[in-house]
């Protein structure tokens, strides 16, 4: 099959994005070539135009995340009320496939290759990166061991929140979260 210009970039864009919905929502192992494809509305032989294998099809989504309000919110300055708020939210919780990649995949993507454990680390740090920015500490090393402590709780509840569902358990859940999250992130001492 022969592209037109930006066709087959905007072929392998639609693939990537279906691919990161659908592995935030049912998972990397879950889902299947076919049913991807088919999500993208292409054959499964059109995949291999695009990528070599699926696990070359997960380092992609990995490096090539969209970034979302949380993101934003964080690269834009707000304060840290606002951002943990973004992330620990039902609406975030009920809806995996338009959010976070690293919650949802964190378990997962530990039993896969090396260089897809380093794409994932890659994406975790430049997030990392961003909420050091925004926490309290002595130093830098200080203040990304900190943004390691905030955004690993709030990986920890959001998925606690998701695997108990939606009701006041699961609301309690990410209130918990919020306040913990916040209270890492006031100075020592205040």
């Amino acid at each position: 099959m022969r592209y037109t210009d930006g066709q087959r970039e905007r072929t392998r864009d639609r693939i990537l994005d279906v691919a990161g919905r659908l592995f935030r929502e049912q998972g990397v192992a879950s889902s299947g070539m076919a049913g991807l494809m088919a999500a993208a509305g292409l054959t499964n032989g059109a995949f291999y135009a695009h990528f070599p294998s699926k696990e070359a099809l997960v380092q992609e989504v990995l490096a090539h995340r969209r970034q979302g309000r949380f993101t934003e919110a964080l690269r834009e300055g707000e304060p840290p009320e606002r951002w943990i708020r973004l992330y620990l939210n039902p609406d975030h919780r009920d809806r995996p496939g338009e959010g976070c990649m690293m919650a949802p995949l964190a378990a997962e993507i530990g039993r896969h290759p090396p260089d897809t454990r380093e794409r994932f680390c890659a994406a975790l740090g430049r997030t990392i990166e961003l909420i050091a920015a925004h926490v309290p500490g002595a130093s830098e090393a200080d203040r990304l061991v900190r943004a390691h402590a905030v955004f690993g709780l709030m990986m920890g509840t959001l998925q606690l929140a998701r695997a108990t569902g939606t009701g006041s358990a699961s609301d309690a859940i990410l209130g918990g979260g919020v306040r913990a999250a916040l209270a890492l992130c006031l100075p020592p001492g205040g």
